[in-house]
C-alpha cells in the first residue's frame, strides 16, 4: 500500500492542527446553538470523527451516503442517494461534513435537498478543497485543505475502497488507478 504512495501532502499532525482549527471555528460560529451534524459517507468519516471532539457546542450527528462516482474516478454528475438522515432536521442548524470537494455538483445537490427539508441554516465543512475541478458554485464556509488537481487517499480517502486507513493524506501514483 505504501508503495503506491506518490507524495505525502498532509501529515497526521498538520491533519491534527487544522482539525482542532476548524473546531474552534465552528464552536465560536455557533456558541450558544446546537449543531446539527451531517456525515457524507464514507470518505467523511475519520475528518468527522475528529472533528466533532473539537467542537464545544452540543451537536448531533446524522450520515447520508451519496454517490456520483460508483466505481470509476471521476464523477458522473449523477447524484444518487444510497442512505438518506434519519432524523429530520426541519428548523436545525446544519453543518455538512465533507472529506473532499472535487467538482461540486454532488454537493450542491445535496444542498439543494436538504434546504427543502427546512432547515434554520446550513453550511459547509470539507476537509479537502480542490477548486481547479469545480463545476458547481458552492460555498465552502470552512475549508481544511487546497489541493491540487491530483487523486488523493488516506485519512479516510479511498481508491477501490482501499487505503482509507492511511493517517495522513497522499498523493496516489497514477498507475495504480489508470
Amino acid at each position: 500500500m505504501i508503495n503506491d504512495i506518490k507524495e505525502v501532502l498532509f501529515t497526521e499532525d498538520k491533519i491534527a492542527k487544522k482539525v482542532q482549527e476548524l473546531g474552534k471555528l465552528i464552536s465560536e460560529d455557533y456558541k450558544g446553538e446546537d449543531l446539527f451534524i451531517i456525515g457524507v459517507l464514507k470518505g467523511a468519516n475519520v475528518f468527522l470523527s475528529d472533528l466533532i471532539r473539537k467542537i464545544t457546542v452540543p451537536v448531533t450527528i446524522d450520515f447520508m451516503a451519496v454517490s456520483s462516482y460508483g466505481s470509476y474516478t471521476e464523477s458522473s454528475g449523477v447524484v444518487k442517494i444510497i442512505k438518506d438522515l434519519d432524523f429530520s432536521i426541519e428548523n436545525k442548524n446544519i453543518l455538512i461534513v465533507e472529506d473532499i470537494i472535487d467538482t461540486g455538483l454532488t454537493l450542491k445537490y445535496l444542498r439543494e435537498n436538504l434546504i427543502t427539508r427546512g432547515p434554520k441554516s446550513i453550511k459547509i465543512c470539507s476537509l479537502l478543497d480542490k477548486p481547479e475541478r469545480r463545476k458547481a458554485d458552492i460555498k465552502i464556509d470552512y475549508i481544511g485543505f487546497e489541493i491540487p488537481d491530483e487523486f488523493i487517499v488516506g485519512y479516510g480517502i479511498d481508491y477501490a475502497e482501499k487505503y482509507r486507513n492511511l493517517p495522513f493524506i497522499a498523493t496516489l501514483k497514477q498507475e495504480v488507478y489508470e
